[in-house]
């Protein structure tokens, strides 16, 4: 895109942790297609002013410049608060076994066949030891993933991260309108054939899910960032390889909320609480414990397959636990025009 403007001087085609200038602007947030999802209903005017969005998710590389030069201990590495947990947990629940309360992470496990689709237990495993620097457990380390998104950050993490460098995480909405790229209303950021002429323009499961990836996209797990094509704004991986944590509370009826308003929602935020969310048939992401917050992520990745999860769609939405990290959950920060806004 011509008018794509770029802070520190980077080019989109060559990915080194600049940011990209977005516009800002209205557009449609959200889809009434018959493809959305519940959550995404309906589709609301927005309007979002200018900002800084990075070009991609935060690298492993960057991440160890903030541990190296803050001490910084992510959630996944703390030893799990049990009175933290008990408040997302059925009252009267026992408190687990001391080696379950071990550092862990959720780690992505492939089946070794097919399996009830609506079970994420099937492919999800708690695993003592895993983080963002040995994302599949203890034996495991990121040599040779330098430059690829760094996994394993609880919401909490991305936030700490963004006032390290002096950025911040971006709303939904402003997440929406820099993962459309300037396309408005169509399926996915590029127009609304997924892979146009054959080509692969993002990182997604490719095969049969859970149990098999072909890897015939390039990859069998996370890519480096910028392999695929950056969309309009100039930005990569705004669709597939990890999801990206907004700073918004995640209610799955926002958008309903929303557009009772009547008129274009300007810069929105986001609900103020997770309370008296009202459930919604088709949720991918329904409540463990009814009031228990969970935020926004947004962009899909890797583990998305059109035949399961075609959430690398801009107006696809999901909450996460805050506390909470796994395998395929990064970021990536914007930053306001000025210090006003």
């Amino acid at each position: 895109m011509l008018g794509v403007l770029l802070l520190l001087g980077c080019h989109p085609s060559a990915p080194s942790g600049g940011m990209v200038l977005i516009p800002g602007g209205d557009f449609l947030m959200g889809s009434d297609a018959p493809y959305a999802l519940p959550n995404e209903r309906p589709a609301h005017q927005v309007k979002v002013k200018p900002f800084f969005m990075d070009i991609h998710a935060v690298t492993n590389a960057e991440f160890v410049k903030f541990v190296k030069a803050t001490g910084y201990v992510t959630v996944g590495e703390r030893p799990v608060d049990w009175e933290e947990l008990k408040k997302q947990v059925p009252p009267e629940t026992p408190k687990p076994p001391a080696e379950s309360l071990a550092p862990g992470s959720l780690v992505f496990h492939p089946t070794t066949g097919p399996v009830d689709l609506r079970d994420m237990s099937a492919w999800w495993q708690w695993v003592n030891g895993a983080s963002w620097s040995h994302p599949e457990g203890s034996d495991s380390n990121i040599i040779g993933r330098e430059n690829h998104p760094v996994v394993h950050v609880a919401w909490e993490d991305a936030k700490a991260y963004a006032a390290w460098a002096g950025k911040r995480l971006p709303t939904e909405a402003e997440w929406e309108f820099a993962a459309r790229g300037g396309v408005n209303g169509e399926r996915y950021a590029w127009g609304n054939q997924e892979r146009p002429d054959g080509r692969f323009m993002l990182n997604r499961w490719t095969g049969q899910f859970p149990y098999h990836d072909d890897a015939s996209d390039g990859f069998a797990g996370t890519s480096p960032v910028g392999t695929f094509p950056s969309n309009g704004f100039g930005l990569y991986d705004m669709g597939g390889n990890v999801w990206n944590w907004c700073s918004d509370i995640y209610r799955a009826d926002a958008f309903a909320e929303e557009a009772k308003a009547g008129h274009v929602c300007c810069d929105p935020t986001g609900p103020k609480t997770s309370l008296g969310e009202k459930a919604l048939l088709g949720d991918p992401s329904p409540p463990m414990v009814p009031g228990v917050e969970r935020r926004v992520i947004k962009g899909g990745s890797f583990l998305c397959h059109p035949d399961y999860c075609e959430s690398y769609r801009p107006s696809a939405r999901r909450g996460a636990p805050p506390d909470t990290g796994s395998s395929h959950v990064g970021f990536r920060c914007a930053k306001d025009t000025s210090p006003s806004g």
